[in-house]
């Protein structure tokens, strides 16, 4: 049943998200293309290109490790590289409250400016709005971003089958507690960094080892709970994992329990969970391992025959249901 007015936990990424996903946009929108619910889109006018857009609206806009601006770009790169694509142009809309300080504005401009050379990509239209006091929290943006698609390249979750290795880049829940404790003026022994990141050359490294690669996704909103239980659902399989072999900093892990949240819902911004055939699992992490922002990577887990779930096996040897958050957890996180 639709909820009578929006409410924040329907940007959540869990289950109500899903549900006004599902019940309002994609019966509205219904398109073959649209209907996978994949990261970006994938359409044929020549070349094969994908096409992604997305709107953030983080609070704070500076956080440890990141901004606004650096998440924007980040954030398009990524949707654009979880379908296999090369990134190549982005545009920018910026919706901004009047009163907003010039100079909070120019360094949010210089840092999407140079997230995109270092990932290779043109930031090439946009357009600005100015909407009285009041009208928006400080500054909003929305980005879309085109990338060229090998002809070869066909990576969506429902690929994935019984026996397939899943990997995770590195160590999850980094992006929502740096966030997080900006914003509630939280102090820990040891800073805690957003992972935000370009990962279109992970991705990249990933590819040309030659493994086949089933599925990728980078699991922001949801964290990686809400990324398994897509993948599950798109797939019809069970996925199995290991929780001694995700890798979370003590310093996270440790917040976490503190504040009374699961890492496993905790958003990242500079991570990937592939899915590749089980042959190919070793060779895939060690390609991953030779970029930067895949150091940590590591095989956490199985796709196996069986409802469509995820199972984590703790560490004390007992199985535990995983599942997606029904609604918030941490809202404007990204």
């Amino acid at each position: 049943m639709m909820e009578d007015r929006i409410l924040l936990a329907h940007g959540s990424g869990g289950k109500v998200s899903h549900r006004l996903i599902d019940d309002l946009f994609m019966k509205a929108f219904t398109d073959p293309t649209l209907n996978r619910q994949d990261d970006a889109a994938v359409v044929e006018g020549g070349a094969r290109i994908a096409f992604t857009t997305d709107s953030y609206v983080v609070k704070p806009i500076f956080f440890p490790g990141g901004d606004i601006g650096k998440l924007a770009v980040c954030g398009t790169v990524n949707d654009l590289a979880m379908s296999g694509a090369t990134p190549k142009y982005i545009s920018a809309a910026f919706i901004i409250e009047e009163g907003f300080p010039f100079t909070d504005l120019k360094t949010i401009v210089d840092s999407m400016a140079k997230t995109a050379e270092a990932a290779g990509v043109a930031i090439v239209t946009g357009d600005t709005k100015v909407v009285e006091r009041g009208g928006a929290d400080q500054i909003f943006i929305n980005t879309a971003g085109v990338g060229i698609l090998p002809g070869h390249a066909e990576v969506s979750a429902s690929n994935i089958s019984p026996g397939d290795a899943v990997i995770l880049s590195g160590s999850i829940g980094d992006h929502g507690i740096a966030v997080m404790s900006t914003r509630e003026g939280l102090s820990f022994r040891t800073a805690i960094e957003s992972d935000c990141a370009p990962l279109n050359g992970l991705v990249a490294a990933l590819f040309e080892s030659g493994a086949s690669v089933k599925a990728l996704r980078d699991p922001t909103r949801g964290g990686l709970a809400g990324t398994l239980n897509e993948f599950a659902a798109q797939s019809g399989v069970s996925l199995n994992v290991d929780e001694t072999a995700v890798p979370i900093k003590a310093q996270v892990n440790g917040a976490c329990e503190m504040l009374g949240l699961d890492p496993y819902h905790v958003a990242n911004e500079g991570k990937v969970v592939a899915v590749v055939a089980a042959d190919d699992a070793e060779k895939a992490v060690a390609a991953m391992r030779t970029n930067e922002y895949g150091r940590e990577a590591a095989i956490i887990g199985a796709a196996s025959e069986g409802k469509p779930r995820v199972y984590v096996k703790t560490m004390v040897g007992t199985t535990r249901i995983l599942d997606m958050l029904i609604g918030e957890q941490l809202p404007r996180i990204c």
